[in-house]
């Protein structure tokens, strides 16, 4: 039977020995968890599909005080996210935190507009690739003791908006492969959790941003009146790898300005 935890203020979101991967970390709301996480003491390895972006990343972590490392890899290539994983037991010594960010959107506008193949590069990146890549990382968070898998899904995946259909799709069953994933693993430890962002001013989102028409149906409706900034989300990711959120797991937690409500 697991024990009570007791935590101190000082070391209640530390993630000092921790060892952390971060994909699709070289921008956006990856880098700035990647960033985040290597100021509260983890070992980051950040990821990505250009070997040199995933670098420079590492490269400024460094600099800044924090220890990361750079290791590419495409989240369509199970050889890479086998890889990915084996470099980073051969860094680091082990598993304790994985980010499941990076995800792919190749069609905005109408689901009859969505081919097989895009609809087959969603899935690949947005659901197949998470559930594989947590696997992989099982045996190691398991031997440890425990960890933390965080999904980054979208408000999307629970209300469906013009445009992002078959993108919808994909991140409602993310949802469910955290419920999933979260009840299978518990009992080893592994708690499974999923951030549902909002509208948040990145490159990845910049088709639902760059115009202004899209942008006002978006954040009209919206208690807080604006498109969110990604270190709104960093900090949500950092209570769900660290002990602070150790008795949650299985769950979505929002930071959409009120979208859902």
């Amino acid at each position: 039977m697991q024990t009570q935890p007791h935590f101190t203020e000082k070391a209640i979101f530390d993630l000092t020995g921790k060892v952390a991967i971060i994909t699709g970390a070289s921008k956006g709301i990856g880098e700035d968890i990647a960033r985040l996480y290597a100021r509260f003491g983890a070992n980051v390895i950040v990821s990505s599909r250009k070997q040199d972006a995933c670098d420079a990343l590492a490269e400024d972590i460094r600099a800044q005080g924090g220890e990361a490392t750079g290791v590419a890899a495409h989240v369509g290539d199970m050889s890479q996210l086998g890889q990915l994983v084996e470099k980073t037991i051969a860094t680091y010594g082990g598993i304790d935190i994985l980010v499941n960010n990076a995800a792919s959107n190749p069609v905005f506008g109408p689901s009859l507009d969505c081919d097989g193949a895009a609809f087959d590069k969603i899935m690949q990146a947005n659901v197949k690739a998470p559930f594989e890549l947590s696997k992989l990382c099982y045996p190691s968070m398991k031997a440890r003791g425990g960890g933390s898998i965080i999904m980054m899904s979208s408000i999307a995946g629970h209300t469906p908006d013009p445009g992002l259909g078959m993108y919808s799709v994909s991140k409602a069953s993310l949802n469910m492969l955290t419920k999933v994933l979260a009840k299978e693993w518990g009992p080893d430890g592994i708690r499974v959790n999923a951030i549902c962002p909002g509208l948040i001013k990145t490159k990845f989102s910049q088709a639902l941003w760059q115009d202004e028409k899209i942008l006002d149906h978006f954040t009209k409706r919206l208690p807080i009146a604006r498109m969110g900034t990604t270190d709104e989300i960093s900090p949500l990711a950092l209570f769900l790898a660290a002990d602070a959120s150790s008795y949650s797991t299985g769950s979505l937690f929002y930071a959409d300005g009120g979208t859902v409500i």
